[in-house]
């Protein structure tokens, strides 16, 4: 078996519960980017809304992993690629401050555009210059 049928199966990979597992986690990541806007919008005491982007952050690689486990084909789409960047601009925001507004701005925006995007946009593909759907 090579690393490239294991990380690209030909069908998806999933388990039981997985459907739930995905909405408790998409329901903490959501949580968490509200209390981010919340607190650092509304200039929350202290660093208050940093636990926030902790469990933003947290519920973010869980599903990324879960993506990926399910099939890699995630990682050459461009839902796997906003979803990446995202995550960069998030770990951004902890380590220059200054830009903090900036960064979080980008995130909601690049969230709106890559959850509303049409198929043909989300499962495009760079590597490939058209849309993916399998290997």
């Amino acid at each position: 078996m090579s690393f490239a049928s294991v990380l690209f199966p030909q069908q998806s990979r999933s388990f039981p519960g997985q459907r739930w597992v995905n909405i408790l986690l998409r329901t903490l990541h959501l949580l968490g980017m509200a209390g981010i806007g919340g607190g650092y919008f509304y200039a929350a005491v202290g660093d208050v809304w940093q636990g926030f982007l902790t469990l933003t952050l947290a519920s973010g690689v869980i599903m990324l992993l879960l993506s990926i486990g399910s099939n890699g084909i995630w990682l050459l789409q461009l839902r796997g690629h906003a979803i990446l960047l995202k995550l960069f601009l998030l770990i951004m925001m902890l380590l220059w401050p200054a830009y903090q507004t900036l960064f979080l701005i980008l995130v909601i925006v690049l969230s709106g555009l890559i959850a509303h995007a049409p198929g043909n946009v989300r499962y495009y593909s760079i590597f490939y210059r058209r849309r993916l759907d399998t290997l």
